[in-house]
């Protein structure tokens, strides 16, 4: 969970956009829309709840890693390691 007021705002924020594709999408099923753009809507859903996933993963690297009393040089490559991963695995 991002901790600091302005990461906290930015989650926010994506996750209202987040709500506005999927009321899109509720609207567009309900249309009886076309396949090709439900499937592009999905397909926007679905990066952008990754991207939030993973700023939201990268944050809670950060915090841990750096919290540590013995924090040094090879815990923040480590983070660094793990987030670039995140980041990766969820494109």
């Amino acid at each position: 969970m991002p901790h600091s007021p302005q990461d906290k705002k930015k989650a926010l924020l994506r996750v209202r956009r987040i709500l506005g594709q999927t009321e899109a999408l509720e609207r567009a099923l309900e249309a009886g829309a076309d396949c090709a753009p439900v499937l592009v809507q999905l397909a926007a859903i679905r990066g952008a709840v990754n991207g939030l996933m993973s700023e939201i993963l990268e944050s809670h690297i950060r915090e841990e890693l750096g919290a540590l009393p013995e924090a040094d040089d090879r815990h923040t490559r480590l983070a660094q390691d793990m987030t670039a991963l995140v980041r990766t695995y969820l494109k």
